[in-house]
């Protein structure tokens, strides 16, 4: 899926901050990037990491963009107040993170947004690293008509024991397994900590146990984070791979 576009065809993008009405029909920042043209476009919800909604996650959105996709990141601290995002994430993260409640509401009203424009194809599809992807397992599990597809790439705490969880996280998404309807993939380094390769396979196996759609991909010499180019966690050749996985999911889910 790397350098499939033709050099002679129109590559325009259109990308900024917008706002949308999200959970609580509440108005919360989000980034939009999508092709120029009619259309129509599958969606894809881009789900921020614990670092905030961050210059990574606006790269993030337009990458996937590029390749046929109207993408929407919404600002899951937008309520929380504002600054640089480090600063916004810090005051997050010292109360204990998003609440999950919130959280979901905020990522099933973006789908529904993208549903909703006339350049829609109708399919939408559900991505996030690190915390995203926690979220976006979740949130596709707790609203599984609304989406197609979900790409979990190292989201810790999707298996919880008991005494992680709290009022902001009182369930463990892999206790919700059972309700998931849209295929997974699962992208994870084999040197993380959360999740760690254990939990990995308990997950891989409650999936099975279920009888779930999903491919799960374990990277030899990766940690946490390895797609973070602007960071040490960065490994070139299994993030490379990874976003070729990333890209014929999703074709195959939303716009095959």
């Amino acid at each position: 899926m790397w350098n499939s576009f033709r050099t002679d065809s129109h590559q325009g993008l259109l990308a900024g901050i917008s706002t949308y009405a999200a959970g609580g029909g509440d108005l919360i920042h989000a980034y939009v990037a999508r092709p120029e043209g009619d259309g129509p476009f599958p969606g894809i919800v881009a789900v921020h990491h614990l670092p905030g909604w961050d210059e990574f996650y606006q790269e993030f959105s337009r990458r996937l963009a590029s390749h046929g996709y109207t993408v929407i990141c919404p600002d899951l601290y937008c309520r929380d107040g504002h600054g640089s995002p480090d600063d916004v994430a810090a005051k997050v993260r010292a109360e204990g993170g998003a609440p999950d409640d919130r959280v979901v509401a905020d990522l099933t009203a973006a789908a529904r947004w993208l549903k909703s424009l006339p350049t829609a194809s109708g399919k939408v599809g559900i991505i996030g690293t690190c915390s995203g992807g926690r979220h976006s397992v979740l949130t596709a599990s707790r609203a599984p008509d609304e989406f197609d597809a979900v790409a979990d790439l190292w989201g810790g705490g999707v298996v919880m024991a008991q005494d992680q969880l709290t009022e902001r996280r009182p369930v463990a998404p892999i206790d919700l397994t059972k309700d998931l309807t849209a295929p997974l993939l699962g992208l994870f380094g084999n040197d993380d900590q959360s999740p760690t390769p254990e939990q990995v396979n308990q997950h891989e196996e409650a999936l099975k146990q279920h009888g779930k759609q999903h491919q799960f991909h374990r990277y030899d010499g990766a940690g946490h984070g390895f797609f973070y180019y602007h960071a040490p966690l960065y490994r070139q050749q299994q993030a490379m791979d990874g976003w070729a996985k990333v890209f014929a999911f999703f074709q195959q889910n939303l716009q095959g």
